[in-house]
């Protein structure tokens, strides 16, 4: 286990890659941005994003000031817009409780809207170098191919990962926060789950899947797949593209393109539900005020 986190660590440290939310002025209210705007989303789509937003809106007190429809024009392409919202809750609520200063106290992340295990444990470690448990979907299968040697972790986060986690976790804040950002680099660049780049990995003399023979998915039977094409989620963004693009409210006939009636009607009603769309008097659909 030293052996583990000592090298992914040193390993980190020579060949991190340059980001913006790594770089030596990031402010904690940048580390929280860019770990929301990452979830499910590649970094080469977030980078981009990520600086329009900070130059639009460098503390929470600028987005929390900002009209909704701008937040949602702002967040263009990245999918999930509903992550937006809740990181203008999540600003608004980091104004009122905590003077516009983003926490560092883990409990008092988690109370923020939008901020979860995860998230909360991210910004602990790499906004203020604090020890703190940091497991995303890299740094699942880092450990379940280099110390349980399974191929892939399973679909839900056991309890079982968790202890190994926080087994993992050096003890001191400096240590713990390299290793958190290190583990994570490795997941994300190297322990890749379709192709690992394993010629490249600096503990494939350690990794137990590799020992193991390469052994196949378990779990493999019980990952769901879905084909993006016909989804709601496709039609959803279609919808928002369109009233982003918009100067003013737009006719439900401007947005038969996006998908069939029945699903497009079922569409509309979940974003204003949701409170990504709004109709006016005329039943118009436009991005909310």
């Amino acid at each position: 286990m030293d052996a583990l986190v000592e090298r992914v660590t040193a390993w980190f440290a020579d060949v991190a890659r340059d980001l913006p939310w790594r770089a030596p002025d990031r402010t904690p209210w940048g580390v929280l941005v860019s770990e929301v705007m990452l979830q499910q989303t590649p970094v080469v789509r977030v980078e981009p994003v990520w600086h329009e937003w900070m130059g639009r809106w460098p503390s929470p007190a600028d987005l929390a000031a900002a009209p909704t429809s701008e937040v949602l024009r702002a967040w263009g392409r990245l999918g999930y817009p509903r992550r937006a919202l809740r990181l203008a809750d999540c600003a608004r609520a980091i104004v009122e409780r905590h003077g516009g200063a983003v926490p560092s106290d883990e409990k008092a992340l988690r109370a923020l809207p939008g901020v979860g295990e995860y998230t909360a444990a991210a910004v602990r470690a790499f906004a203020f170098g604090r020890r703190a448990v940091v497991v995303d979907t890299n740094v699942r299968r880092v450990q379940a191919r280099a110390v349980t040697g399974d191929a892939l972790p399973a679909p839900s986060y056991t309890a079982a990962e968790r202890r190994l986690a926080a087994s993992l976790v050096p003890d001191g804040d400096t240590d713990a926060a390299a290793w958190a950002a290190a583990s994570m680099e490795l997941g994300a660049v190297v322990c890749t789950a379709r192709v690992p780049r394993c010629d490249v990995c600096p503990v494939r003399d350690l990794c137990a899947w590799r020992v193991a023979g390469f052994p196949p998915d378990e779990h493999a039977h019980r990952r769901r797949t879905q084909s993006w094409d016909g989804t709601d989620r496709q039609v959803r963004g279609r919808v928002m593209a369109a009233l982003r693009g918009a100067d003013g409210p737009v006719p439900r006939e401007l947005l038969t393109d996006a998908g069939p009636e029945a699903q497009l009607d079922r569409c509309l009603a979940g974003l204003v539900e949701d409170g990504l769309a709004e109709t006016d008097e005329a039943g118009r659909f436009m991005l909310p005020v």
